[in-house]
């Protein structure tokens, strides 16, 4: 079986949300930094399962991680950066200091 590629950001739990009707899970609002702007937070079922098998929450403030997995066959080889002439003069000034 073939191990699943991933990338992990950090987050900051901003809020919880308390449910509108006793049906509804509670929500923790997630900050994710290096998202962009617009699309930064996500939401989801504030339950996670402790190293013991129990139900524990998040807390407002917390730092957690956000990883996203995906098999092989759902990603591609991502494009080469081709060096600019800014990067090759960043480059050389940085050798030079």
């Amino acid at each position: 079986m073939s191990e699943k590629h991933s990338t992990t950001l950090p987050g900051t739990v901003e809020k919880i949300i308390q449910p509108l009707s006793a049906d509804e899970p509670e929500k923790a609002q997630i900050a994710i930094s290096g998202a962009d702007h617009l699309y930064r937070e996500i939401r989801i079922e504030n339950t996670l399962t402790d190293e013991n098998g129990d139900e524990v929450r998040l807390k407002p403030g917390a730092e957690v991680e956000v990883t996203v997995e995906a098999p092989p066959e759902a990603t591609a080889p991502a494009p080469k950066k081709e060096k600019t002439e800014l990067t090759e003069k960043t480059q050389r000034t940085e050798q030079k200091a």
